[in-house]
């Protein structure tokens, strides 16, 4: 069975209070009637008791006026298109070869070859200063084709392009710049890389282009992006999708290809190199998955959870029949295939939705590949109900989440409205919703004193009750690991 998010449970819609028909009950059933009810109150007596014992301290306790408690969980990490990296590894563990791992992340592609033997890598831009070095000995080709040579050692360099050259006073060399080291040397900006840079002025700007060969960069790549220990069929996996995805996200009428971080791929150079993942590049050598022909765009991420999502569904992308959601039975091996509960207070989520007032509730929709499409939010605002709707997508970036695969569990308790200071022992009826949450308790606390158990919530959903508190008493719903911010019924002072 895959994995997805939890349903919440069925049950009564809430507290509440009914009475019988009028009319006779036949003696045996009425007196059984009355036992079972004296047995209730009783057990509602004890649950409710103002000595009960101190409730365990939370290991979360939300600030007060903050509103509802939203726990949040989920599954997997990243965008969750294409091949899941953990999935693979677990593929390669059941004993399939990177060809089979990769047919069952993109249906409908087959290995092909490519005549692509070089890659123009953006390591800099906008820059004001850049320190290009080496052991060796540099040579620099200026806009005009003209070599010089650099000493071996730091070198800086600014937009107005003056260097040291040639042994002589620094000069103003005209773009671009292309640096090369010595033969068996690498050149470093910030990291170690093969190949040469390309340092040029755009917008009176530095920028900086690693140009080198494909395998050379798929050497500072694909164990930049999966631990070298994996199992080789698991880095040769990586490796052909690494290197069908640079090329087939390459920018047009761009300067450069791609870019050296997150936007395309991790590429860390020289430093992250590794023996196993130089054996995975050359083992796979040349090779890219096609569709119809052409490279296919292979997106990848971390952890799927155990489904992949669809390009349509993630970026609204069409024309791309190899990206569609498709079952990651091996990535429970994954630490992220199940996440959470993240404990998000209602301030924080009405913020990130742009919602005013107490937040009250958050329910979600969901889309074909089971991420969550919209979160609409609810708060209660001088009287009135406001909600507001944000993408999925938008509300992981603003929470932090791991992904978009996520439910949304809800600790919400409301005091009556207004919420005047009242007599000793009035009773004053308290409101909450609780959804997608087990083990929820209500909590009460007398001027300052510790927190104690005041009663169950044995339902999901809205549920109301009502207390008769003698002295100004905070309420609050928690659980094992999480409170919610707290209610207060303020009690006059008795003259």
């Amino acid at each position: 069975m895959l994995a997805e998010a939890p349903s919440p449970r069925k049950c009564h819609p809430g507290f509440y209070t009914s009475s019988g028909r009028n009319g006779s009950y036949p003696r045996g059933v009425l007196a059984r009637t009355l036992l079972a009810l004296s047995a209730l109150a009783a057990a509602i007596a004890f649950a409710s008791a103002p000595h009960a014992a101190p409730a365990p301290d939370p290991k979360y306790v939300a600030p007060a006026r903050s509103g509802a408690l939203f726990l949040v969980s989920g599954h997997g990490y990243g965008h969750g298109v294409g091949m899941g990296q953990w999935g693979a590894q677990g593929y390669a563990q059941q004993g399939y070869t990177y060809d089979q791992i990769l047919a069952a992340y993109y249906p409908g592609t087959e290995l092909g070859e490519t005549s692509a033997s070089s890659i123009r890598v953006l390591l800099a831009h906008g820059k004001k200063q850049l320190t290009i070095s080496s052991k060796k000995q540099i040579t620099v080709e200026d806009g005009d084709g003209v070599e010089h040579t650099l000493p071996a050692g730091n070198t800086t360099i600014t937009p107005a392009l003056k260097l040291a050259v040639d042994g002589g006073s620094a000069q103003a060399l005209d773009p671009p710049l292309t640096f090369s080291p010595a033969s068996g040397s690498t050149l470093t900006l910030g990291r170690r890389y093969r190949g040469r840079i390309v340092v040029d002025v755009p917008s009176k700007k530095l920028r900086a282009i690693n140009v080198l060969g494909l395998q050379q960069y798929l050497y500072g790549v694909v164990p930049a992006e999966m631990p070298s220990a994996w199992l080789p069929a698991a880095l040769q996996a990586q490796a052909v999708a690494a290197r069908s995805f640079a090329l087939a996200s390459r920018k047009a009428r761009a300067p450069f290809d791609v870019y050296a971080g997150g936007v395309s791929q991790a590429y860390l150079g020289v430093s992250a190199e590794t023996s196993a993942g130089k054996r995975a590049v050359n083992e796979s050598a040349g090779e890219v998955l096609l569709y119809n022909g052409e490279v296919a765009d292979t997106l990848f991420s971390s952890s799927t959870g155990g489904r992949t999502e669809s390009a349509a569904d993630a970026f609204g992308t069409s024309g791309k029949p190899y990206l569609v959601s498709v079952p990651d039975p091996y990535d429970t091996i994954s630490p992220y295939h199940d996440w959470g509960p993240v404990p998000v207070t209602g301030k924080t989520l009405g913020s990130a939705v742009g919602v005013v007032g107490r937040v009250v509730d958050a329910t979600v929709k969901r889309n074909s590949s089971r991420r969550v499409r919209t979160v609409k939010v609810t708060s209660l605002s001088q009287g009135s109900q406001l909600a507001a709707t944000a993408g999925g997508s938008a509300i992981r970036s603003a929470l932090g989440l791991r992904s978009t695969w996520f439910s949304v569990g809800v600790l919400s308790l409301r005091p009556p409205s207004p919420n005047p200071a009242v007599a000793p022992g009035t009773r004053v009826t308290l409101t909450g919703l609780v959804r997608g949450v087990r083990g929820v308790v209500v909590q009460s606390s007398q001027a300052g004193a510790r927190w104690k158990q005041f009663r169950t919530i044995a339902t999901t959903g809205a549920f109301h009750f009502s207390v008769k508190p003698k002295v100004t008493t905070k309420y609050r719903l928690a659980t094992t690991n999480d409170a919610a911010a707290p209610v207060r019924i303020r009690v006059q002072a008795l003259p």
